[in-house]
């Protein structure tokens, strides 16, 4: 199992190559085809983990779905629908997300090595598939600053998922499992004050 290419190398590289208006989704997910499921996801938690961010998760929510959900159905390669393939991301955005990410996860990358390989069979990447899914939906809550952790996660796993280094996967795992604890404890908190 070897290491995958750069990930912001990949992305500066799209960026350079994008004409002025941008290019599809469907293109991105051509360009980063090696690095299958693990980048177009990492592409799209980005800006999701940025705080404050307001509607860009709900927008990215249902690629990011379509995407773990075929994970989770065991499939080899991501594919989209055309409505979203055909969905624009603007150089501008591809520069910035090479720019961010390297800034904040980029540290993350180096110290990355294949390790844990068993979460890279088809089953852990199906259970992986599942997990990515569950985080995934929780963009889809139009909360105020509730975006930021689960993109965080999405982000996180896939980094590891891109570098085979099964410790990074578990760590995304773990900041999205300690999110769902968070938001059903204050629920739960809720009810009980309110009830």
């Amino acid at each position: 199992m070897t290491m995958r290419r750069d990930i912001f190398s990949a992305l500066e590289r799209l960026a350079a190559e994008a004409p002025p208006e941008g290019c599809s989704l469907g293109d991105v997910l051509g360009g980063l085809d090696e690095q299958a499921f693990g980048a177009i996801i990492f592409l799209l938690a980005l800006p999701c983990s940025i705080p404050f961010l307001v509607g860009v998760p709900q927008l990215v929510a249902l690629p990011m779905l379509a995407l773990t959900l075929q994970m989770a159905a065991g499939r080899s390669k991501p594919w989209l629908p055309a409505d979203l393939a055909n969905r624009t991301i603007g150089r501008t955005q591809l520069e910035q997300s090479a720019q961010v990410g390297r800034k904040w996860f980029g540290w993350l990358a180096r110290g990355a090595r294949p390790r844990l390989g068993i979460l890279f069979s088809h089953r852990g990447e199906r259970i992986t598939g599942v997990v990515l899914s569950l985080i995934g939906a929780a963009l889809l809550v139009p909360l105020p600053a509730t975006d930021s952790v689960p993109g965080l996660a999405l982000a996180v796993s896939a980094l590891g998922l891109m570098t085979y280094d099964g410790r990074i996967l578990l760590c995304g795992w773990v900041i999205g499992a300690a999110w769902f604890a968070l938001m059903a404890g204050l629920a739960f908190a809720g009810v009980n004050f309110f009830g």
